[in-house]
């Protein structure tokens, strides 16, 4: 719940549903001093800055678990806890006759919970991988579970990657970024690519920073994911673009430096509702993408595996996605990517252009209209993202209106009542964010922040 967005957009990326759970939205962070931040926003982007990648830090680090796949070292289909060593996910009901595995898990089918990451703050206290899964302190999200049956439903979990980072660190005892510069960076030419976090001192200096879609720049510069798999990686658009090459060049059998052909075939080959292995790919296409978002980054990536056309887009701001779906279809116009059929504006960014010229009542008219005409791709999370702006820009009231519209448009979505809850809280009307928070566990029971305000706000919930 209370996700401004997701780790992906329609063009690129798997659908919108479901939203980041609330512990791992990203909070707006008051901006370095004006003179601290005066030259790192006159520093030009170049070829060598890096950006983080966000969430296609997974297809990523799919490429290496699918390589040892490959070398013995692990199945796709074994238990996942038989290769754990230093913890183990938790058995319940649900995993009674159906296991968790490598291959859901690379595909999101694993029933494992924990949707994205917040990350840390540059200078706040760093959780190790088994505090992240167990969701203990100092980790900011919640534990790793199953509540799913594993394979019988598509649904994103960042927790599932780390659990995959835990396995081949167990396996491999070897550092999780130096598993990932031996088996993928390094072979494909990404030298100044790393999966370290937080960089060391030469990497961090070529750094973008990053940007709040209010325009101010993340405290620190940007946030430190110890959930390295899932949202770790740093690199930058023409060495990213060197996965797309190579996973074209393996799949046609031209190239074995990560993946064998057959390997390869299998990645992009469906394995659930959206995904191969890592990667979200679209039957009876060559199609295949995924994107990203970090505290104040984004980024996008698409390619074709039978041409090995493609693109990177990167961003250093919480508004690049805005700009994503027409960037990428000027790219394919201009380089006659005939197999790319672009979409529309999205909803979301229509609502938010209308936002920022004409205010926030034009914004939700013309949103409440078209909800009212059926407009296809309208979901929670556009104006969710809209309300957290205003938000983050000290707009607290105007906020509250907009999750207030959110809630009104989508009644059963529970996300959107957290959502409003926070607003209200903010405004310092208790009343109505109790009301709102118990709206939002009344239709989702496993709201683990919702039950943790309720219980702060000395609300009973009974869990």
């Amino acid at each position: 719940a209370g996700t401004r967005r997701v780790d992906f957009a329609p063009t690129y990326a798997p659908p919108p549903a479901p939203r980041t759970p609330r512990g791992a939205r990203r909070r707006p962070q008051r901006s370095p001093p004006r003179s601290k931040r005066a030259k790192v926003e006159s520093e030009p982007v170049t070829l060598e800055t890096l950006f983080q990648a966000g969430s296609i830090s997974k297809p990523v680090t799919a490429l290496a678990a699918l390589h040892f796949v490959e070398a013995g070292k692990w199945s796709l289909d074994e238990n996942i806890n038989d290769k754990l060593r230093s913890w183990k996910l938790p058995e319940n009901d649900f995993t009674k006759e159906q296991k968790v595995t490598l291959r859901r898990l690379l595909s999101h089918s694993a029933g494992t919970t924990v949707h994205g990451f917040p990350g840390y703050a540059v200078d706040a206290p760093m959780p190790t991988l088994v505090q992240v899964l167990e969701g203990a302190a100092p980790a900011n999200t919640g534990p790793v579970r199953v509540d799913l049956v594993p394979g019988t439903k598509t649904r994103y979990s960042g927790g599932g990657t780390s659990i995959v980072q835990l396995m081949m660190v167990d396996q491999l005892q070897k550092p999780f970024p130096q598993v990932m510069r031996e088996t993928v960076l390094k072979p494909l030419g990404m030298t100044s690519s790393s999966y370290e976090q937080p960089l060391p001192p030469a990497l961090a200096a070529r750094t973008a920073t990053g940007t709040y879609a209010s325009g101010k720049s993340v405290t620190g510069r940007w946030h430190v994911y110890p959930e390295m798999a899932a949202a770790g990686l740093w690199t930058t658009p023409s060495e990213l673009a060197r996965v797309a090459l190579e996973v074209s060049s393996a799949k046609a059998g031209k190239s074995q430096r990560v993946l064998s052909k057959a390997m390869t075939q299998q990645m992009l080959t469906r394995q659930s509702e959206r995904f191969g292995l890592g990667f979200q790919v679209e039957p009876g296409t060559d199609r295949f993408w995924h994107g990203g978002s970090d505290e104040g980054f984004q980024a996008a990536f698409m390619a074709f595996s039978d041409t090995g056309s493609g693109v990177v887009v990167m961003a250093n701001s919480d508004n690049g996605f805005l700009l994503f779906d027409r960037l990428i279809a000027s790219v394919a116009a201009e380089y006659g990517l005939t197999a790319f059929k672009p979409e529309p504006v999205s909803p979301s960014a229509q609502v938010d252009v209308r936002m920022r010229l004409k205010g926030v009542d034009t914004a939700l008219a013309w949103y409440t209209a078209k909800h009212r005409e059926g407009m296809k791709g309208l979901e929670s999370g556009d104006l969710n993202q809209l309300g957290y702006r205003l938000l983050a820009d000290g707009k607290g009231a105007d906020a509250v209106r907009v999750f207030e519209a959110n809630v009104k448009l989508f009644p059963t979505d529970a996300n959107a009542y957290d959502s409003l809850g926070e607003a209200q809280l903010q405004l310092g009307q208790k009343d109505a964010a109790i009301a709102s928070y118990k709206k939002s566990l009344a239709l989702d029971a496993g709201n683990a922040n919702a039950v943790k305000v309720l219980g702060k706000l000395g609300v009973p919930t009974g869990k």
